[in-house]
This record gives C-alpha cells, sequence and structure tokens, in this order.
C-alpha cells in the first residue's frame, strides 16, 4: 500500500457517520447490506447516506453490487486489511522482540476495544 491510498482510506473514515457504517459492514462479513438496510439500522436519511456511501466507494472502502433495483454494499475487507498492515509494517523495527512485550500486555476486549491488562 502507498501512503496516497493510506491517505484516501483514512479521510473516507473521518466522518462518524462514515465511520459507523464501515464498521457495521465489516460486521455483515460478505454478505454486506443494501442501502435501505443500512439507512434504517444506523437511522440515517437515504439521501445523506448516499452522500456518504459515494464517498467511500470512490474511495475503494466499500464495493457495491446492483442486486436488481437494489445496490448491495460490502466493506471492502482486503484493502482494510492492506490499511493495518500498512500501519504496522515498521512496528518496533529492529526490535521484534519490542513487539512481542507489547501485544502480551494488551488483549482485545468484548468488540473492538483494546485493554490493557
Amino acid at each position: 500500500m502507498d501512503k496516497i491510498t493510506a491517505t484516501t482510506a483514512f479521510e473516507s473514515l473521518s466522518s462518524g457517520v462514515r465511520l459507523d457504517v464501515f464498521r457495521l459492514l465489516v460486521k455483515q462479513g460478505l454478505a454486506g447490506m443494501v442501502a435501505g438496510e443500512i439507512a434504517a439500522t444506523l437511522n440515517i436519511p437515504p439521501t445523506n447516506l448516499s452522500f456518504h456511501l459515494k464517498a467511500m466507494t470512490h474511495a475503494r472502502m466499500i464495493t457495491v453490487e446492483q442486486e436488481g433495483r437494489f445496490q448491495r454494499y460490502r466493506a471492502n475487507l482486503a484493502l482494510m486489511l492492506d490499511l493495518i498492515a500498512y500501519l504496522t509494517e515498521e512496528c518496533c523495527a529492529g526490535s521484534p522482540e519490542d513487539c512481542a512485550a507489547i501485544r502480551a500486555d494488551f488483549t482485545c476486549a468484548t468488540g473492538a476495544n483494546i485493554t490493557q491488562k
């Protein structure tokens, strides 16, 4: 991943609404959701949601597929994982034992929260 792609991805998630949409789509996995389901679940007016979905699609953070008269949106999980790898590829560069120690001090709590032991 290059810096421009990473910056574009982060910019597309810089809105609270977009972050909520992305997290919802990540939760849905490969099944994704149609726009109406997203709007209803997050209580977002469809016209407002459309603006956010377009921006996230343009940044490739989500994909869209036509299903009859509906459009199904999915989180681009591969890009998300590439972005995580980009952020962490030089973690503790030169001292991998430091990374192991840091990981040992942290555990994943319920949800996506990280808490220190």
